[in-house]
């Protein structure tokens, strides 16, 4: 059994090389500066100052990669958090979204020592590509205002008054801004051509800050809006908590919590695939908490692991966690050194960066298969897409898995087939005999759980009343929950009243302790309990002729 927690880093230390130890400098420095420019513009976007996105990806990246489960997971902010930041930053105020960010680390370490690293990978498929969808779109509107350069003051939070605000400022378009925002996205589409290890965002951020500078265009920067950015890590220190509105702070922090466990377990999933590796997502999970918990007390936001980021690392060449404590390090540098430079960059730059990593968060395409596939899948895509756009991302995803769940029972009771069996209907693997009229064959399939309560209480009314016998025929019940053992006894008392003989045929080996610690085969005869239907059939034969 996987352990609950071991670090990856403890792991790969034990056989470590010279040669690996440059390859992942080398990859940690590379993945470091990718970051820069991701930090700084998720923490924009997500509406605290520069700084919390760089504090967040040196504390928080630093304490998955020497903690967590997997090889080469690289933390820090994410576009899949900015939507939920803004929204419990714009409720709660900072100190609420430190206290939500807090507690949701303890959320995720508590996930992981329940071991739950793996129940939270069946989440399904269709509800995370409607709320990652959503959560695309609300970061494209959200950044139409810098990437034009409107002067439209403090935006609405929700995302139909935010659009009538950026429509009805349309007439204050700054030329300049737009031409950078358009410029760093060509820049970053163009450069995606060229086969080379430097991303196309940084490139981006480089030239259009130079040339800003350089043409003293009349653009808005980090340094204008936020001042100058910090150069040495805060104090650690506790958020100030009204503990009578402490329980407020549950909801979103829940969120922050699923959230982060699902888009890191991915990433670490799609890392296992490009090295061929096996993460421990008990672990992982640990080690997001105690992020989340980091980042919460030098006054951070939500972390989690990173999947382009990962990727970055994995063709760079890193293959253990040293890497992403290379890209911590390298990130508190640049920090250090060269803040001033940073401020200097222009936001529609850093807008043009974010609407073509929303693109690339849209799923589009696979949003588009989901739509042709089966019709409960579709329900849930919109409805989750729909509800993180309009309403809020944490009511998304709930609905959308209440939703899922109760279509996944519906399902469920499709399958499952309770109904009397006539004779020569049986499959053709095994030929059907005749019977009389005084026996009943019910034939039972699929999982009995609650959903097909209401299926047992159909069956007796399927007797004629002249029935001796009654053959459960159970082959293909493999599950049984404590609902359906419930009507199943109910239902085996209620033939035995009547002086009906009740006889089990082929039951699940997987199923039949179940029925027998219920005590359900203790309500038949000793010889009630047949493997095979034919033999099933014989002894009901013989209870006719007495």
């Amino acid at each position: 059994m996987e352990p609950i927690f071991l670090p990856k880093l403890i792991t790969t230390l034990r056989s470590y090389t010279k040669s690996q130890l440059l390859n992942d400098i080398m990859a940690g420095v590379i993945v470091g500066v990718v970051a820069l420019p991701l930090a700084i513009a998720f923490a924009i976007a997500s509406g605290v100052s520069p700084d919390k996105g760089l504090i967040t990806a040196v504390v928080a990246g630093f304490i998955i990669s020497v903690l967590g489960g997997s090889r080469v997971q690289i933390g820090g902010p994410t576009g899949a958090f900015v939507v939920i930041v803004y929204a419990i930053l714009n409720q709660y105020g900072l100190d609420g979204l430190i206290i939500s960010t807090l507690l949701a680390g303890v959320i995720l370490v508590i996930f992981g020592l329940l071991r739950l690293g793996v129940i939270i990978r069946y989440i399904p498929y269709p509800l995370t590509v409607g709320f990652t969808a959503g959560i695309a779109l609300i970061i494209f509107t959200s950044q139409l205002k810098d990437l034009f350069g409107l002067q439209t003051g403090d935006l609405p939070s929700d995302f139909i008054p935010k659009i009538g605000v950026l429509i009805a400022s349309a007439s204050t378009i700054n030329i300049p801004a737009l031409l950078i925002g358009l410029f760093s996205i060509a820049v970053i589409i163009i450069w995606q051509k060229f086969k080379t290890k430097i991303p196309g965002s940084l490139i981006a951020l480089i030239v259009a800050t130079v040339l800003a500078q350089l043409l003293n265009l009349d653009v808005e920067t980090i340094g204008s809006r936020f001042g100058d950015i910090p150069s040495t890590l805060p104090t650690p220190s506790l958020p100030n908590v009204d503990w009578s509105n402490f329980t407020k702070y549950l909801s979103p922090a829940f969120t922050i919590a699923i959230l982060g466990a699902i888009e890191s377990l991915l990433s670490a999933v799609v890392a296992d695939g490009m090295i061929s590796g096996r993460h421990r997502s008990n672990t992982e999970l640990i080690a997001q908490g105690l992020a989340n918990i980091g980042s919460a007390l030098f006054g951070g936001i939500p972390a989690t692991g990173a999947i382009a980021r990962t990727a970055t690392n994995i063709k760079n060449g890193g293959r253990t966690p040293v890497a992403g404590i290379v890209h911590a390090i390298t990130l508190l540098v640049i920090m250090f050194f060269l803040g001033n430079l940073a401020k200097q960059i222009p936001l529609s730059c850093l807008a043009g960066i974010l609407v073509v990593i929303a693109y690339n968060m849209s799923e589009w395409r696979s949003f588009k298969a989901i739509l042709k596939g089966p019709r409960y899948d579709v329900l849930v895509l919109l409805s989750t897409f729909i509800i993180t756009v309009v309403v809020d991302l944490t009511v998304a995803i709930q609905i959308g898995m209440v939703l899922a769940a109760v279509l996944f029972m519906k399902r469920m009771v499709d399958a499952a087939n309770l109904d009397s069996l006539k004779p020569n209907e049986d499959g053709a693997d095994q030929p059907m005999n005749q019977w009389p009229s005084s026996v009943q064959v019910f034939e039972f399939s699929g999982p009995l759980f609650f959903g097909v309560a209401h299926k047992f209480m159909d069956l007796q009314n399927k007797l004629s009343g002249h029935e001796k016998t009654v053959i459960l025929r159970m082959r293909q019940v493999n599950m049984i929950d404590a609902t359906g053992l419930y009507h199943l006894k109910t239902l085996i008392k209620n033939l035995t009243k009547t002086k009906i003989k009740v006889i089990l045929s082929g039951t699940n080996p997987k199923v039949y302790p179940l029925l027998e610690k219920e005590g359900i085969i203790d309500l038949l005869a000793e010889d009630a309990v047949i493997d095979n239907f034919e033999q099933a059939l014989k002894m009901s034969e013989e209870n006719h002729i007495k």
